[in-house]
C-alpha cells in the first residue's frame, strides 16, 4: 500500500547571492545552497497539476472547482484535490439547509426540516430510526453510514452552504466522512484571495446528529478520528514530519504569495474500505477542534442561521479537521454512535 511506504526526497536549490548580477556584471561571489529534505511516507509532487476538468459546478459568485492530476516523483498520478463522487448520480445529494447557489436559504432549521417530503431518507436498516444530520463543511463532504453513501455536499467549493442528511439506521452506527478543502490552483492547495494569487485556504467541518424526537445524539468533537491524505502547498519539504500515524506540518509556513508554481504537495493513498464500520481506525489520530473564529463563520448565514443547532447551549458541536486546518486539504473522519 502506498500509504505504508517510506520516501526520502532531497532537493538541492542553488541560491545566488550576487548583487552584481542585477547590474549585468560577472558573478564573483560564491553561491549558497539550500537543501530541502522530505523523509516520510507520502508521494511528493511539485508544481501545478494537469487540470482535466476546469469546473465541476457552476454557481453565481462561486469559485471554479477544478479537478486535476498531479504526478509525483515516484511516477504515480493523484487526483486533486481528491477523488470525489460529486458527479456520480448514484451517490445521494444532501438536502439544502442554506444554499445561495440554489437560492434555497432557510432562516432556521424549524422551517427547513418540514420542507422535506421523506424521499431524501436513505434506508440502511428497515427497522431503524430516522436520524437527521446538520452539516456545515468548508468546503465539501461525503458521508457514509455503516459504509452506505447517505449524502454529499451539493456545493463543492463556494458559495458557502449547509446541508441536511437523513437516514434510517439502528444503533450503534458508524459515521465516515470524506472532507475536502477545495483549490483554485490545482495541485497547489491554494486560491486567489486577499490580493495574493496563491493563498492557502482553510477547511473545517461541523455536524450535529439528532434522533427522531429531536434529541442530539452526536456532535463533531475531538473524540472523532481524523487522518490526512493531501497536504499543500509546502515551500519547504523539510517542515513536514510524521510521528507514528500523525502527519504533521505545524512548522510549515502558511504565508501566501503571488508565485507558488514551484511549491510541493504530499499525497497518501486512502485505505481500502475506510467507510466500513469494521475498518480499524484505532491508529488514526483524534480530530483537532477549531473555534468558530478560526474557521471564520461569524459572517456566514449558512452557519449563523442555525446557531441553535450547531452551538446548542447544552451540546455545542465543534469544528473539526486534522492537525492543520490550512494546509491539509483531504481528510477522512470517523466516529461510532453507541
Amino acid at each position: 500500500m502506498k500509504h505504508l511506504k517510506h520516501t526520502t526526497l532531497v532537493v538541492v536549490l542553488a541560491c545566488f547571492t550576487i548583487t552584481a548580477c542585477k547590474n549585468g556584471e560577472n558573478a564573483k561571489k560564491t553561491t549558497s545552497k539550500t537543501v530541502k529534505v522530505y523523509n516520510g511516507t507520502a508521494s511528493v509532487s511539485q508544481g501545478p497539476a494537469k487540470v482535466i476538468t476546469q469546473n465541476i459546478f457552476e454557481c453565481e459568485r462561486g469559485r471554479e472547482a477544478p479537478i486535476g492530476i498531479a504526478k509525483t516523483t515516484d511516477g504515480l498520478e493523484w487526483t486533486v484535490p481528491a477523488k470525489v463522487n460529486f458527479t456520480n448520480d448514484s451517490f445521494p445529494m444532501a438536502s439544502d439547509l442554506f444554499n445561495p447557489c440554489t437560492q434555497v436559504e432557510y432562516p432556521s432549521d424549524e422551517e427547513a426540516l418540514p420542507a422535506l417530503d421523506g424521499t431524501d431518507i436513505i434506508e440502511i436498516d428497515a427497522d431503524g430510526k430516522v436520524i437527521t444530520a446538520y452539516v456545515f463543511a468548508d468546503n465539501y463532504f461525503e458521508m457514509y453510514i455503516n459504509g452506505v453513501p447517505v449524502g454529499k455536499d451539493n456545493v463543492p467549493f463556494t458559495q458557502f452552504n449547509s446541508n441536511i442528511v437523513r437516514f434510517k439506521v439502528n444503533t450503534p452506527f458508524t459515521i465516515a466522512m470524506k472532507l475536502v478543502d477545495w483549490e483554485e490552483n490545482s495541485g497547489l492547495g491554494s486560491e486567489d484571495n486577499r490580493g495574493q494569487a496563491f493563498h492557502p485556504g482553510d477547511g473545517g467541518m461541523v455536524a450535529v446528529f439528532k434522533n427522531a424526537s429531536g434529541k442530539i445524539i452526536a456532535t463533531t468533537n475531538a473524540d472523532w478520528k481524523a487522518q490526512t491524505y493531501y497536504t499543500a502547498p509546502l515551500r519547504d519539504l523539510s517542515c513536514a514530519r510524521e510521528e507514528g500515524a500523525l502527519r504533521l506540518s505545524e512548522t510549515c509556513t502558511t504565508q501566501d504569495s503571488n508565485d507558488g508554481t514551484t511549491y510541493y504537495a504530499l499525497h497518501w493513498e486512502t485505505p481500502t474500505n475506510w467507510q466500513a464500520p469494521d475498518f480499524n481506525d484505532s491508529q488514526w489520530p483524534n480530530a483537532t477542534e477549531f473555534s468558530n473564529k478560526t474557521i471564520g463563520v461569524d459572517n456566514k448565514p449558512a452557519y449563523t442561521n442555525f446557531i441553535n443547532v450547531f452551538d446548542n447551549n447544552k451540546n455545542d458541536a465543534k469544528f473539526i479537521w486534522s492537525t492543520n486546518v490550512i494546509l491539509d486539504n483531504e481528510v477522512l473522519v470517523r466516529y461510532t454512535v453507541k
